[in-house]
């Protein structure tokens, strides 16, 4: 005889506010099926769970029905709970009473109606509940870190520092990231370089990191523990292995192309590193500009080369690398301002993007740090900085917050009185929104000791008029229409996710949302972690950050991705997918549509009149799986069961309804 219990949750007002606690208390007590039913203010809390337990044990309960939140939040919980008094710990089943009632209905009759009907459910469906059990896999002890940004930077050290080898993949030809192109950094006033590069240098010298860098990761396969990480290594036409960084042929090289480091406001060769701190300081050659490689002709590189390092014969080469565990840090883009036909970006010289700016008062940037227009190198006299462009507006597909746009205006206004004090500054916003530590009081700075002028309204259009930009802006505080001269603009760009992020966010088979950003597992509980096991995300590929939150996200994931290492081997899920061999077709119509790769194909024999016939069926490998349940779905012959979701528990739901 199965024996029940039911264990409803308030959970505290939230439930309780709208559903009659006691009501589906009294009707679980009603089902057949049930010994045991009460209910809980704090289910989840230890009194509740020593309550779940005692009634176990008391009752001689077998299986167990909580009535409470999504089991995103606490199932792990009440598994543990149940099991710590010899319950298998997969009898057990969560009736979602907050998010799929209280939470979305008004009406308390009629919201506690349907509770009656979840608790219904769940309980029809753990009678048919079966005993699960995990297994074992071992763990390749090395992590894979994707990208060479400050995030990537930090996560690698991290990992490295606590004895584990570490392979940092970065596509650039030096890692940094988006750091490296700063001057300075708010609200301190630190010197980006001066942070950045002395990690940078740790990175290039640690003995257990593998830095891979103008490389890039086409594909991921595996599971936690053991992924396979294929990376392609673009050809550099260096050997770095011969090349001294001595500089000679950067220099002799006759071809010159925008520098991407520059943000389009400078130059660099065909031959080149980003920028002179570059790690590895080494150069290599862009093959799409290199005269070389376009007709044949030049080849002065290799002539000046005293050390024989330039090889033009190089090939991408394959490389497959063996992880426990991987970190993304994949950074992000900028909104691009010619979007804003009406502010003239990409069209009148004059008008530039907040990273722009930051190249110009960069003393390695390339007028050595004196703020001059790009159209005649004047010094301007009136700036005016316009903020949330690509930000908080839903007209141009970006509704949030970057972040860090009000924050950097205020620190580029400070810096224009160190590079141009005669300068007047203008800042026009929508709100200011400083909320991290010593923020506030930055801006306020940025009005006192730097005199910018805030001015609260949008801008409508920027045009030329002689050598003059004219601004056409409200102030709305007062209520006026402004018409505003200015030497220079600088667009607040904001942040956007990587080109590319869905396409590789499918390579990696994470999530992500609306944005294109990745999607976290939990956005409180696992911040860090994503709807894949073993894969970590770090920095702004998951949102807007300012360096110290992604700086803390980094190192969150270096402890997570430590805490795998910390054991030789790992629990498998058992909610995974089996096949009934006796009953499948092998049609492999699961593995078309397994999101995982989980599904493979064995040979099974039989001798029949006293011959060997064989045939061909679907295994599934269960570290791979994920018990998404795609496989059953789409299963002719009905082979494939995922435990906990098997036929006969949702028909049992179904008839119970």
């Amino acid at each position: 005889m199965k024996r029940v219990g039911v264990f409803v949750c308030h959970c505290g007002s939230n439930i309780a506010g709208t559903v009659d606690c006691a009501a589906v208390v009294a009707a679980a007590r009603r089902i057949p099926a049930v010994a045991y039913a009460e209910d809980n203010k704090y289910t989840c809390s230890e009194v509740g769970q020593e309550q779940i337990r005692k009634a176990v044990q008391t009752h001689n309960l077998d299986r167990v029905v909580v009535a409470a939140c999504s089991p995103r939040m606490h199932e792990a919980t009440f598994r543990k709970t149940i099991a710590s008094v010899g319950l298998n710990p997969y009898m057990l089943e969560i009736a979602n009473l907050r998010e799929q009632c209280s939470w979305v209905h008004s009406d308390r009759q009629a919201a506690t109606a349907k509770a009656i009907d979840l608790v219904r459910l769940a309980v029809a469906k753990v009678l048919y509940n079966k005993p699960l059990f995990t297994s074992t896999l071992p763990v390749k002890k090395r992590a894979v870190v994707i990208g060479g940004g400050i995030a990537g930077i930090q996560a690698a050290l991290d990992i490295a520092e606590a004895g584990h080898p570490v392979t940092l993949i970065e596509r650039s030809q030096s890692i940094g990231g988006r750091m490296a192109q700063l001057d300075k950094t708010f609200p301190t006033l630190d010197c980006s370089s001066c942070i950045l590069m002395p990690r940078m240098v740790d990175v290039g010298a640690h003995p257990m990191i593998d830095l891979m860098t103008y490389s890039e990761v086409e594909e991921v396969d595996g599971f936690i523990g053991n992924f396979r990480v294929k990376v392609r290594q673009r050809a550099k036409s260096v050997d770095h292995s011969k090349c001294t960084g001595c500089g000679e042929c950067t220099e002799k090289c006759p071809t010159q192309v925008p520098a991407e480091f520059e943000a389009g406001l400078g130059e660099r060769k065909a031959i080149y590193t980003d920028f002179p701190q570059a790690v590895p300081n080494k150069p290599v050659i862009d093959r799409d500009h290199c005269r070389y490689f376009l007709d044949g002709k030049c080849g002065i590189c290799r002539k000046v080369c005293q050390a024989d390092a330039i090889d033009y014969t190089q090939t991408d080469r394959q490389v497959e690398i063996e992880a426990g565990a991987i970190v993304v840090a994949t950074g992000f883009d900028l909104f691009d301002p010619a979007k804003y036909g009406e502010y003239g970006g990409g069209r009148y010289p004059d008008v530039i993007t907040g990273l722009q700016f930051e190249r110009l008062i960069s003393a390695s940037g390339p007028t050595n740090g004196e703020i001059r227009r790009p159209s005649d190198g004047r010094v301007p006299e009136t700036i005016a900085f316009i903020k949330c462009v690509g930000s908080r507006d839903e007209a141009h597909g970006v509704p949030y917050c970057s972040r860090v746009c009000c924050m950097y205006t205020a620190k580029q206004a400070m810096l224009v009185k160190e590079h141009a004090k005669d300068s007047k500054v203008y800042i026009f916003y929508i709100d200011v929104r400083a909320a991290g530590k010593g923020y506030e009081e930055f801006y306020q700075r940025a009005q006192t000791d730097a005199g910018a002028t805030y001015v609260r309204g949008r801008v409508a259009k920027i045009f030329p008029r002689g050598e003059k930009l004219v601004l056409w802006a409200e102030d709305t505080l007062i209520g006026k229409q402004l018409e505003l001269e200015v030497d220079l603009v600088v667009l607040a760009t904001g942040i956007v996710a990587r080109e590319g992020a869905v396409e590789f966010a499918q390579k990696m088979g994470i999530s992500y949302d609306g944005h294109r950003f990745y999607s976290e597992a939990h956005p409180k509980l696992r911040p860090v972690d994503t709807n894949v096991d073993g894969i970590f995300l770090a920095g702004a590929c998951q949102g807007p950050k300012d360096i110290p939150d992604t700086v803390a996200q980094a190192s969150a994931a270096a402890v997570k991705v430590c805490s795998i290492f910390s054991k030789e081997e790992l629990e498998t899920n058992a909610m995974v997918a089996t096949v009934d061999e006796n009953i499948c077709a092998g049609c492999f119509h699961c593995r078309a549509v397994c999101p995982s790769g989980a599904i493979d194909s064995k040979i099974l024999h039989a001798w029949v009149a006293g011959q060997d016939v064989t045939r061909r069926v679907a295994t599934v490998n269960s570290g791979v799986c994920q018990g998404c349940g795609s496989c059953a779905a789409a299963c002719p012959s009905g082979a494939m069961n995922v435990g906990g979701f098997s036929n006969e528990q949702i028909l049992g739901e179904v008839e119970a309804l």
